[in-house]
């Protein structure tokens, strides 16, 4: 039973360390992109790019709600009939911890801040533009939270609603990097 336990502490241990390592330079890779690259183009392209951030973090969201309601059962037919896709969608769903946690946690938490940043960045460009005196940084930080935390409430019931149509639609997206496996 000890044995058990430390092979699964190591595990835990062991997933920490890749999460934090993936989680750490997408958002040093992103965050800079973002800063740098964002003071260079105008106002609506900045706004552009930054709601198109949020649509990410809320699609990712629904993924990790979805991988983690749906039932394998559907795609076990689909496996037997060899419908491409069906393996992975099975080995989504039962990997839906880890896959949760990269969508929801890593990609969305990315977007969580890189939202905030390009947030800053658009507001300064806003406030320049029309010479406000008032700082509107608060306005659009509170715009942005509330359109990620809204679309990601949406989100959650899509995605309960239709988790084993969005699973399947990542199965058909991911196939390609699963080689020859339906």
């Amino acid at each position: 039973m000890k044995q058990k336990n430390s092979k699964k502490n190591n595990e835990n241990i062991k997933w920490f360390i890749e999460v934090f390592i993936i989680t750490f330079i997408l958002s040093l890779f992103f965050s800079y992109i973002s800063t740098i690259a964002l003071n260079d183009i105008p106002m609506v392209p900045a706004i552009i790019i930054l709601l198109a951030v949020i649509f990410v973090g809320i699609i990712f969201d629904i993924i990790g709600v979805a991988v983690t309601v749906a039932g394998e059962e559907e795609f076990h037919a689909k496996a037997t009939k060899k419908i491409p896709g069906a393996k992975v969608a099975v080995k989504l769903i039962r990997s839906s911890a880890k896959v949760a946690n990269i969508c929801a946690d890593v990609i969305g938490d990315i977007c969580g801040v890189l939202s905030g940043a390009i947030s800053a960045i658009v507001a300064m460009k806003i406030a320049n533009s029309y010479e406000l005196s008032f700082p509107v940084q608060f306005l659009i930080s509170a715009l942005v939270a509330s359109l990620t935390v809204g679309g990601k409430a949406l989100g959650k019931g899509f995605a309960g609603k239709n988790s084993g149509k969005i699973v399947w639609l990542v199965s058909k997206v991911l196939k390609p990097f699963y080689g020859n496996e339906n």
